[in-house]
């Protein structure tokens, strides 16, 4: 395998914007980009943004957004992660790990005490990898036409030492990101 960044690190820089022109330069214009467009849900875009450039070209992306939550019928905030994307060409090179872990290190910035993603399942591992946790309880999430179970693996992650997930039932009080 050949090292693509033998000339300098990979370095991940906060973006002013993340437009769709953006997501398509990393992985293209395809019509369901993240997999996930067969769950039929209606997505929040991120407010924060993470990604890695090589040469001119965006090649990696994480946001992240701020979420209500209630926890066993107690309301708090979450550190929602969403949007991950590599380029296909890039895939295995740790670029995921670099965006994300950028991305949650703000995220420790927030306030909340934990990050918050939903990803399919192939995509378990890779994440396990980067220090986060699957919830094994469903949880419901807000959609247009009211509060649905969310049908893909959600994760979390602490964002502060000792901060453990509570037990209890999950809603997460918008839609997800």
């Amino acid at each position: 395998m050949t090292d693509r960044f033998s000339s300098a690190p990979p370095t991940v820089v906060r973006l002013t914007e993340y437009t769709k022109t953006e997501q398509i330069e990393i992985i293209g214009d395809s019509a369901d980009p993240f997999g996930v467009a067969d769950a039929g849900l209606t997505w929040l875009p991120k407010e924060d943004h993470f990604g890695i450039r090589q040469k001119d070209r965006l090649v990696a992306h994480a946001g992240l957004l701020r979420l209500p939550i209630s926890i066993d019928g107690v309301g708090t905030q979450v550190v929602g992660v969403g949007g991950v994307a590599v380029a296909p060409d890039l895939r295995g090179h740790g670029l995921a790990r670099l965006v994300v872990s950028a991305a949650v290190d703000h995220a420790r910035t927030m306030g909340p005490q934990h990050g918050l993603l939903f990803c399919r399942p192939p995509l378990v591992p890779l994440y396990q990898r980067l220090g986060w946790r699957t919830l094994e309880r469903n949880v419901h999430v807000e959609q247009p036409e009211g509060s649905v179970i969310m049908p893909l693996r959600t994760m979390w992650t602490p964002l502060h030492d000792g901060a453990n997930w509570p037990t209890g039932e999950v809603r997460l009080l918008s839609l997800p990101m």
